[in-house]
Order: structure tokens, then C-alpha cells, then sequence
């Protein structure tokens, strides 16, 4: 065993990127910081900010205004990405809202309809 450890010629054990008996060799710190800290990428945009926000909800706020700027937001080219997706998610939702009021009206009417009617039998 001495032997191994003293020959000079270890070439039995010595694989051929300078390694011995096939052991598992560990990057450098520079090779592991290199795929840990890479650069962000380039093609991201930067988030709305607070006040930009801030304005898209004043404006939100005054009638018929709203709703047009909405579709201007949810389907213009120009702006934000998270912008343009939350106004499409908004004009998805108020369709909905929309709709079941329409049959909550629906019903309803249905229902007091037939309530009067049967009031006037009496």
C-alpha cells in the first residue's frame, strides 16, 4: 500500500484529466459562481411602478372613462405587458359579473311576475 503512494508513476490510477481512481472532482468556486450569478436577461420589461398604478386607479374610478380606457389598456401595443393582461382579466370578469346579473334579472323578474299574477287572482 506504501507503494502506491510512493511510486512516482501513478499512471494506473490516474485517469486522463489528471484525476485518481475516478473520484468525483468538484468545480472551481469561479466555475460554480458562474452558473449561480449569471446577468439577468436583457428582454424584460420593468414593472409598473406605485404612481403608475395609482393613476390607472384614479382613472378607474371616473364613469364611462373606465371602461373605455380599460379596452384602450387591455388591447393597445404600448403599454406594459402586466398592465394590458390585468385590464384583459378585468373586461373577462366584468363580462361575467354582466351576465349573471342579466339572468338574476331574468329570474327575478320571472318570479315577481308570477307573484303579481297571483295576486290578482285573488
Amino acid at each position: 500500500m506504501d507503494e502506491m503512494y510512493n511510486n512516482e508513476n501513478n499512471s494506473s490510477f490516474e485517469n486522463q484529466d489528471g484525476a485518481y481512481g475516478g473520484q468525483y472532482q468538484q468545480p472551481s468556486v469561479q466555475d460554480q459562481l458562474q452558473y449561480q450569478y449569471q446577468q439577468p436577461e436583457s428582454n424584460l420589461e420593468e414593472p409598473m411602478t406605485l404612481g403608475e398604478w395609482l393613476i390607472t386607479m384614479l382613472i378607474m374610478l371616473i364613469p364611462c372613462v373606465n371602461i373605455i380606457m380599460a379596452f384602450v389598456w387591455a388591447f393597445s401595443s404600448k403599454e406594459k405587458k402586466s398592465k394590458s393582461n390585468y385590464f384583459k382579466a378585468w373586461l373577462i370578469f366584468m363580462a361575467i359579473v354582466i351576465v349573471l346579473y342579466i339572468i338574476l334579472l331574468v329570474v327575478f323578474g320571472a318570479a315577481m311576475a308570477a307573484s303579481f299574477s297571483a295576486i290578482s287572482t285573488y
